[in-house]
């Protein structure tokens, strides 16, 4: 029966996860109007979650795109079609590895970056002498990181992808040889707007969201102690991971099929 007891318990529990996070990702999608009427908090934190992101953002897609043009190259070349290296670059960064590997840098870097901010707030008190001054923390400190994340990752992914790119071009034409004119023709004739770039713009978006509100909820809902907050921070990694992941599989399977 202890064992049933605390079976029931631990579903509870979850289930008032559930619907508290679900309570606080609503209040934030309902807050949009009142952090753009105070854009200096908007932009303040793009700069924090974007431009100290660009780094390994920008490092690591050169080097998944020296992979890319090194791996595409002696596969296409079985089959006498390396001049197809551009199209095979191009879309395996804007449908998948732009959007994905983005996102899971953003949770690395970006990610524990809020939780832990939010989480030694609330661990200092911040949180709740903001509240005793009327001041509502989850539209004053929340909201703003939040809509800052849905901004930033599409623009990170974009810089992923044409970094990139620009190294599978590096590899393939001036270390391999491949025709410059087939590299970049192929690429412009088999890349569609809509169903490639355009698909990966919609993940880049719902990563940012998803990824950004597991960090935010971690660190609001952490316990207000060092090891709290650490445990916190390696939740938001593993979490944002795995949701981007899952995310990632349902967005694909639903834009093949349409």
């Amino acid at each position: 029966m202890k064992a049933v007891a605390a079976l029931g318990l631990g579903v509870r529990r979850q289930i008032a996860a559930l619907g508290q996070a679900a309570q606080l990702f609503v209040r934030l999608l309902a807050m949009l109007p009142a952090t753009l009427a105070r854009f200096r908090l908007l932009s303040d934190q793009i700069h924090f979650l974007g431009n100290y992101s660009l780094a390994i953002i920008a490092v690591s897609g050169l080097f998944v795109g020296f992979v890319l043009g090194l791996q595409g190259y002696y596969t296409l070349q079985r089959y006498g079609s390396s001049e197809a290296l551009g199209l095979l670059v191009a879309l395996s960064l804007l449908r998948e590895l732009g959007p994905v590997v983005t996102a899971l840098l953003f949770a690395g870097r970006a990610g524990t970056a809020l939780t832990a901010e939010i989480g030694l707030m609330k661990a200092g008190e911040q949180l709740s002498a903001m509240e005793m001054m009327a001041v509502d923390p989850v539209k004053r400190i929340l909201a703003p990181r939040f809509w800052a994340g849905f901004v930033a990752m599409p623009l990170l992914a974009a810089v992923f992808s044409a970094v990139g790119i620009m190294g599978g071009w590096l590899v393939g034409v001036v270390m391999l040889g491949v025709d410059s004119g087939a590299f970049w023709g192929q690429m412009q004739s088999g890349v569609d707007w809509w169903n490639d770039l355009g698909n990966g713009v919609i993940k880049s978006f719902v990563f940012g969201v998803a990824v950004t509100f597991v960090a935010l909820y971690q660190g609001f809902t952490a316990k207000p102690t060092p090891e709290g907050v650490s445990r916190a921070t390696t939740r938001t990694v593993v979490m944002a991971s795995l949701a981007v992941l899952a995310l990632d599989f349902l967005l694909t399977a639903s834009m093949f099929s349409i």
